[in-house]
């Protein structure tokens, strides 16, 4: 059977791309990756045989080349994961699907496939009994109209009929050994493809124990890397915390070496005010006494201040002295200058009685 079919005979009528694996031949456990990618795999149909395959190409390589028995079955074993047993290429195939529906179409392609290969076998079984049992009612008819022609004819019509009767019957004879050596070698066949099959259900059996326990140890695998990566999750959290400390302490670092330079520089203008300290201190005996003669003119302005508060203090007593003279000196003033305005008065009251009295005369 060639890898790729021709077109002239099989045709596609189902397309994917899913990655193929294969069962470990030697644990019959492990997956054993048989593509590097995704690759396309194809349900093919062959007319001309009424049977159904499965076919992956990657590159030049075939890695899958699966005729479609009745008694096959496709499992899925996850979510995007399906598998299925060749009792002829001795393996289990697996195939990996980028989504849960692809996988669902795919073994619902699986059972149709099945279905028709199954009523393919029992139409085939149905036209070989049908064929057997033609024979063998032709083989038990044909002696008897032997028979009969030998009891009721005469021997004229034997002369005259028997060789082309003999040679019919000879030639059905014939067809009849044929046939039933076809049946009993298709018998054979038949026990030795029920035994192969029996065996292929046994094997396929034990594959599935094997990758139920398979499933059980990934299982197993699975949850122990789930808690391997949460605990590397809080390990990572926490390095990132450390991390961020060790930031937060980088930066403190990089103050303090500002705030060191800083000071070196602040210790450095220090250093240079105590050499003018220093230098300073050498003229102290000198300002010294330029203090004490200082401090005695301090003392003597001091006692000059005195005095000049003291006569300050006179000088406010007498201008308070001066400013109540003052009062009484303008409330005085007032009283004359109201009493020299009624004065006014009574004279322009006078006179204006006199230029009356004048102008009267």
């Amino acid at each position: 059977i060639s890898p790729v079919p021709p077109y002239s005979r099989e045709q596609p009528i189902f397309t994917t791309r899913a990655h193929v694996f294969q069962i470990d031949p030697s644990t019959k456990k492990n997956w054993v990756p048989a593509s590097k990618q995704a690759v396309t795999v194809s349900y093919f149909y062959d007319s001309t045989r009424n049977s159904y395959r499965i076919i992956s190409v990657d590159g030049a390589k075939v890695i899958i080349n699966s005729t479609i028995t009745p008694n096959m079955t496709f499992t899925k074993t996850s979510q995007k994961f399906g598998q299925w047993a060749d009792s002829r290429a001795n393996t289990v195939f697996g195939l990996g699907f980028p989504s849960e529906q692809q996988l669902t179409k795919f073994a619902e392609k699986f059972q149709e496939v099945k279905e028709a290969a199954k009523l393919a076998r029992d139409r085939s079984q149905e036209k070989i009994e049908t064929s057997s049992n033609h024979s063998q009612e032709s083989g038990r008819e044909t002696p008897s109209s032997t028979r009969a022609s030998s009891v009721n004819g005469t021997d004229d019509e034997k002369a005259s009929h028997g060789g082309p009767a003999e040679a019919h019957l000879k030639s059905e004879n014939d067809k009849l050994k044929i046939a039933l050596a076809q049946s009993s070698s298709n018998v054979k066949k038949w026990e030795v493809e029920l035994q192969t099959l029996r065996e292929s259900n046994a094997r396929l059996t034990t594959a599935l124990q094997e990758s139920a326990a398979s499933i059980e140890h990934w299982k197993k695998q699975f949850s122990a890397c789930k808690d391997e990566n949460d605990q590397l999750r809080s390990k990572i959290e926490e390095l990132e915390e450390q991390c961020n400390e060790i930031d937060k302490e980088k930066e403190r670092n990089a103050q303090l070496s500002r705030r060191l330079q800083e000071l070196e520089t602040e210790l450095q203008d220090k250093e240079l005010e105590l050499e003018e300290l220093r230098k300073q201190g050498e003229v102290i005996p000198q300002l010294m006494s330029e203090c004490e003669s200082v401090s005695e003119q301090l003392q003597a302005a001091e006692k000059k201040n005195k005095d000049l508060e003291e006569k300050v203090s006179m000088l406010r007593t007498e201008v308070e002295e001066s400013k109540h003279r003052q009062t009484n000196l303008k409330t005085e003033l007032k009283n004359f200058l109201d009493v020299l305005d009624g004065k006014i008065d009574e004279l322009h009251d006078f006179r204006q009685g006199l230029s009356k009295l004048g102008v009267d005369n």
